[in-house]
């Protein structure tokens, strides 16, 4: 993604302390970005998406063939964008999203709330229990989700998770991104 931003930044005329002000983070974390020795999170990834006028997709993979009929990702396909698979970490499960507005991940939560900040942005949240236990603390209220169970929830609502248990949790969790 770090070049992807860049390149994106640039080819639109934004200079970083404009993109840091339209998205909201401090031109220290997006130049970090761009170097590649920080990955946005899915929320953050929405952010400069709305700042750069731009489908989050766009943000992701460089090449754009338009909109297909469908989008199909294999196992063995999926961009990961934090881990390497095995430990906390996201990857995106779509391509060429187009002007469609849901965008799946699957997520592995650390362990730990190590960020202390809650996310939140605009649009909906579908969390799916793939596997393990998931803690999602929405600040007054913590929910303690097992495999099989789903939570749907506005995603203005300040929230972080957690796996939770001996096994990694995994997620599929689908981000509906709003207008605008």
């Amino acid at each position: 993604m770090s070049i992807r931003l860049k390149l994106l930044r640039k080819k639109l005329g934004i200079t970083l302390e404009q993109l840091a002000e339209k998205s909201g983070m401090t031109k220290s974390y997006l130049s970090k970005v761009e170097r590649g020795l920080n990955t946005p999170s899915i929320a953050a990834a929405l952010k400069l998406a709305r700042a750069l006028n731009v489908n989050v997709e766009e943000l992701f993979d460089g090449e754009h063939d338009g909109q297909a009929r469908y989008s199909l990702v294999r196992r063995g396909e999926r961009q990961a964008l934090v881990g390497g698979g095995e430990g906390p970490g996201y990857a995106v499960l779509t391509s060429q999203v187009g002007q469609r507005s849901l965008l799946p991940f699957l997520i592995q939560p650390p362990t730990e709330f190590s960020d202390p900040t809650f996310k939140e942005h605009e649009g909906e949240e579908f969390l799916f229990v793939h596997e393990g236990q998931v803690e999602v603390d929405f600040m007054s209220e913590r929910v303690l989700l097992e495999a099989g169970d789903a939570l749907h929830f506005n995603a203005q609502t300040p929230h972080r998770l957690r796996s939770v248990g001996e096994r990694q949790a995994q997620l599929l969790v689908v981000v509906q991104g709003g207008e605008g």
